[in-house]
């Protein structure tokens, strides 16, 4: 088997690559987008994480824009503003720099396509409350980065806003914004998936179409946490800015949205709509958590390796935008070893790690323990005994570690068996 992936390697690495400048070094910004970017072959340049931002400090911009610049001129460029001016989406928030050293820094991006006949994936985030020290810094440079939009210097710019609990004011912030935008600019509430929708858009143009079903519909008109918005539109935010028509009649995905009710019914669900066509999945039912019960019947039902995509690592948003990513890029000609240990990944980390070891890891370690030898050794222990997992092939996680010092995500090597 690992032959098998080293000749998909050697097949797919003529294709052309792109350039990806994520948030910050946490997988679900700088891992995950890039094996997404990776599914129709080619692969993606990404900084190594040493060279990208963590909680505790911003990506040193000197090293950062040198890497960037050096790199190929060929493939478009998806960049996340907030790491190129501030150092990281944390850093966004605090760092004491003003508009003009903050613009100062994105500077070199004003003429990319002009120099290099490439086009300019971006986002920007507007900050979430309280955390966010100049929000009117913040602000000027969002408004710099509109005006070149509409100068053509991004061939899209998409305008975010982070964790939009009752009281940010960063909606009503996008809603003034939006009233006077190019048309190159969209605005909805995201961020740890915007990188993942601007490879879908970038790299899988080609209209779709995508139907949402809900496991509860009575409940998907709620408000849902973090995005501020009711959960229909939250869906078809991240559909419209990954490339999707929403659509109630046929359609080339169906997104199937847990977000609540009795999940072995959903399971059944699903595993019908798969023989219908291509299906999606997206549990939302809790942030950051996903529901055992159902991925363990949908993995008794032999339907999770026949998934298109499956998200249940973060936020509602997080996981509708990266599910929708994911799925639009199989649309483009997936390449059928990645795409099955794309989805071996996912399952590994929203489900196995996410839903399960993550729990067991905290009864064992204090969180501000998480940075220690100890907390390693608990990891490995725990990852020994919940692996192998069986997806269309069989893998192994190697090399298991806690990147950001603490129990949030993990990273890993996942190696087929």
């Amino acid at each position: 088997m690992r032959s098998a992936f080293l000749l998909a390697f050697l097949l797919a690495s003529t294709a052309p690559a792109q350039t990806l400048i994520p948030l910050d070094s946490r997988p679900a910004n700088r891992v995950l987008p890039a094996l997404i970017a990776g599914l129709p072959g080619g692969q993606p340049r990404v900084p190594d994480a040493d060279l990208l931002g963590n909680a505790t400090q911003g990506a040193d911009p000197a090293r950062l824009g040198a890497w960037w610049q050096a790199q190929p001129q060929q493939g478009p460029l998806i960049v996340a503003l907030d790491a190129l001016a501030y150092g990281g989406l944390v850093q966004s928030r605090t760092s004491p720099l003003s508009a003009a050293e903050a613009l100062a820094r994105l500077e070199p991006l004003r003429d990319w396509t002009a120099r290099t006949g490439q086009p300019v994936y971006a986002f920007i985030v507007l900050p979430r409350h309280p955390d966010a020290t100049n929000r009117e810094r913040n602000l000027t440079v969002v408004r710099e980065m509109l005006r070149w939009a509409a100068e053509g210097r991004f061939r899209e710019l998409h305008v975010t806003w982070d964790d939009a609990l009752p009281g940010s004011p960063a909606p009503g912030e996008g809603q003034t914004l939006a009233v006077d935008a190019p048309a190159n600019v969209r605005f909805y509430p995201g961020a740890d998936e915007v990188t993942a929708m601007l490879v879908a858009r970038a790299l899988a143009p080609e209209p779709r179409t995508v139907r949402f079903e809900y496991s509860d519909p009575t409940r998907a008109q709620d408000v849902i946490r973090y995005d501020g918005v009711p959960l229909t539109r939250s869906a078809a935010n991240h559909a419209e800015a990954s490339g999707f028509t929403v659509t109630d009649g046929p359609a080339d995905l169906t997104l199937f949205v847990y977000n609540g009710g009795d999940p072995r019914r959903a399971a059944l669900r699903v595993s019908a709509l798969v023989r219908q066509g291509p299906v999606a999945v997206a549990d939302v039912n809790a942030v950051n958590l996903g529901n055992l019960r159902l991925w363990r019947d949908l993995s008794t039902l032999r339907q999770a390796a026949n998934l298109r995509a499956l998200a249940a690592w973060g936020t509602p948003g997080n996981n509708l935008g990266t599910a929708l990513a994911h799925a639009k890029l199989t649309f483009a000609g997936a390449d059928p070893i990645r795409q099955d240990a794309l989805l071996a990944r996912e399952y590994a980390n929203d489900v196995i790690y996410s839903a399960s070891l993550r729990a067991e890891l905290r009864r064992r370690i204090p969180e501000n323990r998480m940075n220690t030898p100890e907390a390693q050794q608990a990891l490995l222990t725990l990852v020994q005994n919940a692996f192998p997992l069986h997806m269309g092939n069989s893998y192994v996680v190697e090399d298991p570690r806690l990147p950001w010092g603490r129990s949030f995500e993990w990273d890993f090597d996942l190696q087929p068996r």
